[in-house]
């Protein structure tokens, strides 16, 4: 049985469609949810939690409507900015919120997984805001989910903090949970997803691995020390498609990585510190969501 089912959900606010007729089945492991601010990730989210209801569409949860999954324990999230409650300790708070749930995962491994140990007595109004981050990690998998919502997860963490979540949040997913996470991070997507969804104006443009989602985008790319090629030259390059300046260096995007090679080579001898890349799993994003025929905010007559 799939964890997740919506066949196909729509959801408007106002005249402004907010998801658009989408179909997806999500199964155990790590999806990964993106898009451009307002293509719907959140409405989504909202949807399989049961915070909204679709206005045409069926969402199922385990078999069942939403509520009564998040009801039963079975789905945790951490949603972006999601409200903590003032004025008491970290540890107060957990010990609090664990006996709301049946079944709850152990206190210390939650502290454990969370890496919540060295701000147990600290307020939650004096928290930063990757400690914040990772208590709201703490609660959302407190129940011991089988399905796990992550809004935004990893905001506010520092590249330190940001690996040891994924370690833990690898770790977690072992034996069979499904972790549907939206995130900005493109890079991190990429590592950490074995599956990525890629929502614009409310519609799924794409899905599928990272591999085979950056397979939609044709060439490479060759970067130079800028200041060892002339860029006019550089730009007439047999396959080559546009070039930009990155810094002190100088990307051409080509058609043809292997003819602008060679012709850069012949053409332009002083030419150092060259690299050739493949396609980025942001190329790939930037080329499905900025080529929609759909305008923004589309109404749903």
């Amino acid at each position: 049985m799939s964890t997740v089912e919506l066949a196909p959900v729509s959801r408007w606010f106002g005249n402004v469609v907010a998801v658009n007729d989408v179909t997806m089945r999500l199964t155990p492991g790590v999806t990964g949810l993106l898009g451009p601010n307002g293509a719907g990730k959140s409405t989504l989210n909202e949807l399989i939690l049961g915070l909204v209801s679709p206005d045409a569409g069926r969402v199922a949860v385990f078999g069942t409507d939403p509520r009564t999954a998040v009801q039963c324990g079975r789905v945790g999230a951490m949603l972006q900015g999601g409200a903590l409650l003032d004025q008491v300790t970290v540890h107060d708070l957990l010990r609090l919120m664990h006996g709301l749930y049946p079944r709850p995962l152990p206190l210390p491994e939650i502290i454990n997984r969370a890496d919540l140990g060295s701000f147990l007595a600290t307020r939650t109004d004096k928290l930063s805001g990757g400690q914040a981050q990772r208590l709201r990690y703490a609660l959302a998998i407190m129940p011991d989910p089988a399905l796990l919502i992550l809004d935004e997860p990893t905001v506010a963490m520092d590249v330190e903090v940001r690996r040891a979540f994924w370690t833990s949040m690898r770790d977690f997913v072992v034996g069979g949970r499904t972790v549907l996470f939206a995130t900005h991070y493109l890079d991190e997507a990429d590592a950490e997803a074995m599956r990525i969804v890629v929502l614009a104006e409310g519609r799924i443009v794409a899905d599928g691995s990272g591999a085979e989602i950056k397979s939609r985008v044709a060439g490479r790319t060759l970067g130079m020390a800028a200041d060892s090629v002339d860029a006019a030259a550089v730009a007439r390059l047999p396959g080559a498609l546009r070039v930009e300046p990155a810094g002190a260096r100088l990307l051409v995007h080509a058609v043809d990585s292997d003819a602008a090679l060679r012709a850069l080579l012949r053409d332009c001898p002083d030419a150092r510190d060259i690299e050739v890349t493949s396609a980025k799993l942001e190329d790939a994003f930037l080329a499905l969501t900025q080529t929609l025929s759909v305008p923004a905010g589309t109404s749903k007559e």
